[in-house]
């Protein structure tokens, strides 16, 4: 709330949000209070962490790091190991003593660039910037949802998978990018997957009985075709 008065001038809108914060919460049919924090899952959460968060970026930029934030994953580049393990340390001093929040241990760690470090879906390093492994397995999982063997496949199917390709290419498909084999391994995949639904059964042969150029004409779209400007 006293981070809210630095932006939020409107007396009503401070007092319901803190209404808000206040309301309680419900499990399993049961109302609790809250007494400390946002509930999660909460409409304006987001928005709410952002502007507590706020105050850690301004410490870090009067402490001279570089960091990058999204919502509550965060990176702060060093040139050192000292450096880092100095960040580390201040970065959770000021979330305990300023905001009453506390960092992942799970999460948090001190690495370098030729090791990597994870960070938005992406698996950084000094010579790669792909899918992690999980956002591979979120991508198929999704596929799979989309794909049953037992659907039709038409282009109201076709359609929903496109979607879900599309959100993920724009996301993984940068300019910086180094997914291409990645990107090329879940397009083969994923066409085996619509095969299947088209002849209700897992073969080879339906290759040549479904060509890619079917599909296009379908309206498909590919993981790979949002990396193919970048290479021409």
């Amino acid at each position: 709330m006293a981070g809210l008065t630095n932006v939020v001038a409107d007396g009503n809108i401070l007092s319901l949000v803190e209404k808000f914060l206040k309301a309680g919460v419900m499990e399993e049919g049961v109302r609790k209070p809250t007494t400390v924090g946002t509930p999660q899952g909460g409409v304006i959460s987001p928005l709410l962490a952002n502007i507590a968060l706020n105050f850690l970026d301004w410490h870090l930029h009067e402490q001279g790091y570089r960091f990058v934030r999204y919502a509550d994953d965060f990176v702060v580049l060093c040139k050192s190991k000292q450096r880092a393990e100095e960040a580390r340390i201040q970065v959770e001093n000021f979330l305990g003593e300023e905001l009453g929040l506390t960092l992942s241990s799970e999460k948090t760690k001190v690495t370098t660039f030729k090791e990597g470090f994870a960070f938005l879906g992406f698996e950084l390093g000094s010579h790669r910037c792909r899918m992690r492994e999980k956002s591979v397995e979120n991508f198929k999982k999704q596929i799979r949802e989309k794909t049953i063997r037992s659907r039709n496949l038409d282009k109201q199917a076709i359609g929903k998978l496109n979607e879900l390709v599309r959100g993920f290419g724009n996301h993984f498909g940068t300019d910086f990018s180094t997914c291409w084999n990645q990107f090329r391994t879940l397009d083969r995949w994923y066409r085996m997957r619509l095969h299947c639904m088209k002849y209700k059964r897992k073969s080879g042969k339906d290759n040549y009985r479904l060509r890619n150029k079917r599909l296009v004409r379908m309206g498909l779209v590919f993981l790979s075709d949002y990396l193919y400007p970048l290479r021409c």
